[in-house]
């Protein structure tokens, strides 16, 4: 039996989302989200699931045969936090993490309450080491739309 994951593009209108489901606070944070990961991506954001905000795609395949498809970068304003999904471990982000600011790591993302609490520069220099190691370990992965 395969597996299919959940978290893949929908339909679901990214504004339509995040106005019903972040602050004022949040959604003004997702919204400069957005404009960021838009400009280094090159994409359009997209809903990934019902509660992620994806930007660009790429497809993996681990060692151990599981394989999928995910958004290079991305984001979702949950109710404690924003979750970030803009870190691989690389060398490079580890050293930016130690400068980001205020956050929580998770095993995949990183755990932010507002944007202020967060040097964006930082931010921004790890999204793009991130697009940089995705690009370079899937290089025939990348989406083409």
């Amino acid at each position: 039996m395969s597996y299919e994951a959940k978290t893949k593009p929908t339909e679901i209108s990214v504004d339509d989302f995040i106005k019903a489901n972040a602050t004022d606070q949040k959604r003004e944070d997702c919204y400069t989200l957005i404009h960021l990961m838009e400009k280094l991506t090159g994409k359009k954001a997209k809903m990934w699931g019902s509660s992620i905000v994806g930007f660009d795609s790429y497809h993996y395949k681990y060692t151990s045969g599981h394989e999928g498809d995910s958004c290079i970068l991305g984001f979702s304003p949950r109710k404690a936090a924003i979750s970030l999904y803009v870190f691989m471990p690389t060398k490079e982000n580890e050293e930016l993490l130690k400068n980001l600011g205020k956050y929580k790591m998770g095993k995949a993302c990183i755990y932010i309450k507002k944007l202020a609490d967060i040097d964006l520069k930082i931010g921004e220099k790890m999204c793009l080491s991130t697009i940089r190691y995705i690009q370079e370990k899937y290089p025939t992965n990348i989406a083409k739309n």
